[in-house]
């Protein structure tokens, strides 16, 4: 299962690698890919700001305030910064709850007090979750659960299983749990991502123009029982962000510039 889709990506990630990543400076790529990766994820919970709003807060911090935004928004941009750059400059540790709640700690560390008065960042839930049209499980059964996740998906990154597999598979169930009072699409989105990183292949940014097929690739695990179609999601977006980027070089490089 999955060969089609794993070859195409195989070969696409092949040239992006050739065209783009070896071409600029390994924090180059990284602080660009952490202004969009963040844009987007944050986005998908209903953030507003743009690429260029997260560029400028990237780059001077809260001492500007993007024009049109809450001081609240930019909060959770910044915590998702520091979010972001934990989990780039922890590829070696073992994948655990540790590496969880410490994620989502910085995940929420300046928003949770606003959004769930009481609750502490990082800690599990302690009360039965909701979100959009989704009522979750037994919170206390669910989390329960969280343990055996962080094992299975641990053992099946010693096996010859494709990251992406395991990245999406992780995701699906991970978000099934739902185990934290906040942040768990923006920590879900954030380990993932640690997978295919510590395997070597670019980020998976789900675009915020994506978010209505990306929800329901995830309902599809709760009404069907499988995850094959968020799988195939995260497949088909990892392609599309890679041949975009490259489109977009070879646009910018062969474009004529006539001053006079």
């Amino acid at each position: 299962m999955f060969e089609q889709e794993i070859d195409r990506y195989e070969h696409t990630r092949q040239e992006y690698e050739q065209r783009i990543m070896k071409k600029m400076a390994p924090e180059d790529y990284l602080e660009w890919h952490e202004v969009l990766f963040s844009t987007h994820s944050c986005a998908i919970e209903g953030n507003s700001f743009t690429v260029d709003d997260t560029r400028i807060l990237k780059e001077q911090g809260l001492a500007m305030v993007p024009v049109g935004h809450s001081l609240l928004e930019c909060t959770e941009m910044a915590d998702h910064f520091r979010a972001f750059r934990y989990m780039t400059t922890h590829l070696d540790v073992p994948f655990d709850e540790t590496l969880l709640r410490e994620t989502n700690r910085l995940v929420t560390a300046n928003t949770l007090s606003y959004r769930a008065p009481g609750a502490v960042p990082g800690e599990y839930t302690t009360r039965d979750m909701a979100a959009g049209d989704t009522v979750f499980g037994d919170h206390e059964t669910l989390v329960a659960r969280v343990p055996a996740l962080m094992a299975s998906t641990a053992e099946a990154l010693t096996r010859d299983i494709h990251p992406m597999i395991i990245a999406a598979r992780f995701h699906g169930f991970f978000e099934y749990l739902h185990p934290f009072r906040d942040g768990n699409g923006r920590t879900g989105r954030l380990l993932s991502n640690w997978i295919l990183l510590r395997a070597g292949h670019p980020l998976v940014i789900i675009d915020v123009k994506e978010r209505d097929a990306y929800i329901n690739a995830l309902r599809q695990i709760r009404s069907e029982g499988t995850d094959e179609f968020l799988i195939s999601f995260f497949f088909q977006t990892a392609i599309k962000r890679m041949e975009s980027e490259m489109a977009q070089k070879h646009h910018n490089t062969h474009l004529g510039l006539f001053l006079f």
